[in-house]
């Protein structure tokens, strides 16, 4: 069973009719107490991630989230929390990863913000991807994006230049792009993570 974070940063709901349409059960977590009644976990995020950092420290889970030992995914800005350091808010996130979240303006001459559908070439065997082709497209919606890093990359993606959609380190996992948002194969890595 999966428990949410419900920090007030994440767009639950449709996170939660993804995990309906593919029959994995889940629940909220709202206090410290609450991560041991699920066996996974996913942090979900939308919007600023300064402010979705200074959210999650004030719920009181951030202690918690940093000791836990089952499987954690991150969602679009809930992957950019597990980073180092991001440059929106200019904010320490949980550096659970040292890796920095960037601004797209300054790099690319692409438009920004990257929206719509973008295909991921998937990186050290992530196992999120199990039973999922390589150069898939998935749904992004984003100015920020995690600086490449092989040793903890999952899968990458180009727009402008390479960033890592998907880390791995440990129990921990995080995807840039909205797997609730992206169809079948978006689906198919919600349930690979439920199995994890």
């Amino acid at each position: 069973m999966i428990g949410i974070v419900n920090y007030g940063a994440g767009n639950i709901f449709s996170l939660t009719a993804a995990l309906d349409r593919i029959g994995v059960g889940y629940g909220m977590i709202h206090v410290p107490e609450d991560f041991d009644q699920y066996d996974r976990i996913i942090i979900p995020g939308v919007g600023h991630a300064g402010a979705a950092m200074q959210k999650l420290r004030d719920s009181g889970l951030v202690d918690t989230i940093l000791e836990l030992k089952k499987p954690v995914l991150g969602i679009c800005v809930g992957m950019q929390l597990l980073t180092a350091f991001s440059e929106e808010g200019n904010a320490a996130m949980l550096a659970i990863f040292p890796m920095h979240t960037l601004h797209f303006s300054s790099r690319v001459d692409e438009k920004v913000p990257h929206v719509g559908w973008n295909s991921v070439q998937v990186e050290n065997n992530c196992p999120l991807f199990t039973n999922i082709p390589d150069n898939t497209y998935f749904y992004f919606v984003h100015s920020f994006f995690v600086a490449h890093n092989a040793s903890f990359s999952g899968a990458v993606c180009h727009y402008g230049l390479p960033f890592s959609v998907a880390v791995q380190k440990d129990n921990f996992y995080g995807v840039q792009f909205h797997p609730e948002k992206s169809g079948k194969l978006g689906e198919q890595l919600l349930l690979n993570f439920s199995k994890l």
